[in-house]
């Protein structure tokens, strides 16, 4: 049985790729940083979670013993390339045949972001390492919604963001679709870079209004700094954050963020996640403390 190794395991996309893999019967490991309800639930699904440092070289050579196919997924923090350098290392000496890598779509040498330069720095170590390799130069995902769901729930749809920056959100779990599918059947996907959008294109006031519309409240967007933003989310001593959001602010504005595809559509052979869905699928993310217990699960005809 072919065994995968999926790192970031507990995260956005880490978590419904290992999901998906185990339904799809591999024998998957999942790099975790610590024990939590996140982890223990993907070992009752019949994971094998290890836990470890992605930057140290012993860690993560442990973690692959043994691995075929491997997910990589790094943090919006310091040390990227080097994990990078790690990983592939470790991927090398133990012949990992596929590695599939979450990146930035607006990811180039030139990026005024350290972590988006990051991200395509961290691309040429995989392609340098000769492990055939699928970059994944994604689009905002559509969970930006649930980081800012707390505010939501007092009435305010609040970004750092231009009004009419436009992009289309892509769900966490159509990525994880995505990435569990490459690694199911990686021939042909090796040295791609693909670039991932949800299936409908907003500016950033279009789908304040969409999710006013499937919620039924009113929330105009609010346009406010990024210092102000992560001080709304209690984030504000998040420097590096706050460098990364006011360059994607510019690289919205520019259009690097934007755009649409199919290609996430013909990996899964079958429709993407649309905001509605989404909303619908988190609903209870977004109601106010006193309105969760009148909420209808989705799927129960909302």
């Amino acid at each position: 049985m072919t065994t995968i190794l999926v790192t970031g395991a507990t995260g956005d996309t880490g978590r419904p790729a290992t999901k998906e893999l185990l339904k799809k019967g591999f024998r998957v490991r999942a790099l975790a940083r610590r024990e939590d309800a996140r982890s223990r639930e993907l070992a009752a699904l019949g994971a094998e979670i290890v836990y470890g440092d992605m930057m140290s070289l012993r860690d993560v050579r442990l973690a692959m013993e043994g691995v075929e196919r491997a997910y990589f997924c790094f943090p919006l923090a310091e040390g990227l390339v080097e994990a990078s350098v790690i990983f592939a290392q470790a991927a090398k000496e133990r012949n990992v045949g596929h590695i599939v890598n979450l990146s930035h779509k607006q990811s180039r040498p030139h990026a005024r972001s350290k972590a988006t330069q990051n991200h395509w720095l961290s691309e040429q170590v995989f392609n340098w390492s000769g492990i055939p390799t699928t970059h994944l130069r994604v689009t905002f995902f559509a969970e930006w919604l649930l980081y800012i769901s707390s505010l939501i729930q007092r009435g305010r749809y609040v970004m750092p963001y231009n009004r009419e920056s436009r992009f289309a959100p892509l769900a966490a779990a159509d990525t994880a679709k995505i990435i569990a599918n490459i690694l199911e059947k990686p021939k042909g996907h090796g040295g791609q870079a693909y670039q991932l959008h949800g299936p409908k294109e907003y500016s950033h006031e279009e789908l304040a209004a969409e999710v006013s519309r499937v919620l039924g409240v009113n929330l105009p967007y609010e346009h406010v700094t990024v210092s102000v933003f992560l001080e709304l989310l209690g984030l504000e001593n998040q420097t590096a954050m706050r460098r990364h959001f006011e360059a994607v602010a510019i690289d919205q504005q520019e259009g690097r963020l934007a755009g649409v595809d199919d290609i996430g559509t013909k990996i899964i052979g079958g429709p993407l996640m649309t905001v509605e869905d989404f909303i619908k699928a988190n609903r209870s993310r977004f109601a106010r403390e006193d309105d969760r217990n009148s909420i209808i699960p989705a799927g129960h005809g909302v």
